[in-house]
């Protein structure tokens, strides 16, 4: 069951110790809005899946601006919802300042770090995944040109990129990787019509595979793709399902697993507040493969995905992360 924050009007008791009788989950979204069909929505499956198993009511929460997160955030943790869950970077400088007022509150945000004593925050190696992508692209091209869209300029989109780079680049040395954003607000999260502008910018240069790292934006490449008999490359959730025969993979990070987890160990008194970073050798991050898309790798294409895989578990291919310099190498 769902109930929406306004409607969350009975205050509860928390105590540090949290049997699970006194687990109560919330979640804040990102400014992309629950059903972005990418990383807000992966996260509500696994806010979903808790709610099934459990019969508990999840309180979500959508903010249509910046001032309703911190609101939010605080609004919950003062009724008692325990684990507090925010879900993006955007959310970061609110939960800070909202964790110190509620220090008994377990708070969780995912895709940034808050260094406080009641917070878990648990980051992705978006950079392993995204090389994987890169280099089924560069397989799959016939025009040795690929290219990325991402969403909002910041970093952390870099460092989609720059994996995705580095792994076309792996396979087909010589091949030209385009590269956008689509602007420098929150706003880029969720304006499909520039997606599509820039995907068929893309392809109008030469591009035939393009992977979107930009929330609901990506919607209007991969229709873009469709319409255009390119192919895409969804991000975050598998994506596959949204067009059969353009969608050549999806890079997906588990964060329906990493939201699901946190309710989880707080209901079973094992959280733990610090960093949890997830890679593909904790299958935090993968490549999408099943019934949408099997038709366009072959088997040796996807021999070589496993290989590749393996070689980056195994320490052989060292995929730089630009975060750690600002740089891709």
């Amino acid at each position: 069951m769902k109930r929406t924050l306004l409607a969350a009007a009975i205050a509860l008791t928390f105590s540090a110790g949290a049997s699970a009788a006194e687990v109560k989950p919330a979640v804040v979204y990102d400014m992309g809005g629950k059903f972005d069909k990418s990383f807000n929505e992966g996260v509500s499956h696994g806010v979903a899946k808790f709610a099934k198993e459990s019969g508990q009511d999840v309180v979500e929460f959508e903010p249509s601006n910046d001032s309703q997160i911190e609101q939010g955030l605080k609004r919950m943790a003062k009724r008692g919802y325990n684990p507090v869950i925010a879900v993006g970077f955007n959310q970061a400088n609110a939960l800070a300042k909202v964790a110190d007022e509620f220090p008994e509150t377990h708070f969780a945000i995912i895709d940034m770090v808050v260094d406080k004593p009641n917070v878990e925050s648990i980051v992705f190696k978006e950079h392993e995944g995204s090389f994987l992508v890169g280099a089924l692209a560069a397989m799959k091209s016939q025009t040795g040109k690929v290219g990325f869209i991402g969403g909002m300029d910041i970093g952390l989109i870099r460092k989609f990129e720059c994996g995705y780079e580095q792994g076309a680049k792996y396979i087909n040395p010589k091949v030209e990787v385009f590269a956008n954003m689509t602007g420098s607000t929150p706003a880029a999260w969720n304006n499909p019509g520039k997606g599509g502008e820039l995907a068929k910018s893309q392809f109008d240069r030469g591009a035939d595979v393009v992977f979107a790292a930009a929330g609901g934006t990506g919607v209007g490449v991969y229709q873009a793709a469709a319409d255009e008999g390119k192919y895409a490359i969804g991000v975050d959730s598998n994506q596959n399902y949204l067009h059969p025969g353009t969608m050549l993979t999806s890079m997906v990070k588990s964060v329906d697993v990493a939201a699901y987890n946190t309710i989880k160990d707080v209901q079973d008194g094992t959280w733990k507040p610090g960093v949890k970073v997830l890679g593909l050798a904790d299958n935090g991050v993968s490549w999408a493969y099943d019934q949408y898309n099997k038709d366009l790798v072959t088997a040796d294409m996807k021999a070589k995905m496993d290989e590749i895989q393996k070689d980056i578990v195994d320490g052989k291919i060292n995929v730089h992360d630009y975060m750690s310099d600002n740089s891709c190498q």
